[in-house]
């Protein structure tokens, strides 16, 4: 079932839960040019969503065959005990920008001018201890770095901040603050 519906003005989205409780966002995106910015920060909005409108342009009449293949993870929701030191860890030790503020509840972080690629939020509760290790939860997520050069930048900046990091096969590994692990990868091509 669906838990939920919004206009967000940078896309349109609904809402509903796997069967571990865990929410999921399918959404999309409106042409960039259309996102609004109100003093330099991205307008983003929990507004209804036209459900009718959304529905109305759909015309084709054919049958749906699966997701399309060029479907993406567009942004990755994180519970984080302290938005402060996220905001810290996201955007001054791997470069994110931080694209919106919604209260001191969450942030929003993206590269490249992306509405969000993280929301770091404290609905959880301020302070609240990362998942135990036994129950169904995100284990890892991965960010793709453009070039090399920018990942062995990357991980000694988050070195030089304190973050301890690990090497993986292909990739460099490290935790938020929060316990998230973050893996970051150079592109496939290297």
């Amino acid at each position: 079932p669906i838990d939920g519906a919004s206009d967000h003005r940078v896309s349109e989205a609904l809402y509903l839960s796997d069967p571990d409780g865990h929410g999921i966002e399918i959404y999309r995106d409106r042409p960039r040019r259309e996102w609004p910015f109100v003093k330099g920060s991205l307008g983003m909005t929990t507004d209804p969503l036209d459900a009718r409108g959304l529905m109305a342009a759909d015309r084709s009449k054919t049958p749906w065959e699966g997701i399309d293949p060029a479907t993406v993870m567009g942004h990755v929701h994180l519970h984080v005990a302290d938005l402060a030191a996220a905001e810290h860890f996201y955007v001054d030790l791997l470069g994110m920008d931080l694209m919106q503020h919604f209260g001191g509840q969450a942030g929003f972080v993206s590269a490249g001018g992306y509405h969000h690629h993280l929301g770091l939020n404290t609905w959880a509760g301020v302070g609240a201890p990362p998942s135990p290790a036994d129950a169904a939860r995100l284990l890892s997520f991965e960010l793709i770095v453009p070039d090399a050069a920018n990942l062995g930048a990357l991980v000694e900046q988050l070195r030089a901040g304190g973050v301890a990091v690990s090497a993986t096969e292909d990739a460099w590994s490290a935790l938020d603050p929060s316990s998230n692990r973050v893996n970051l990868r150079g592109t496939k091509s290297e």
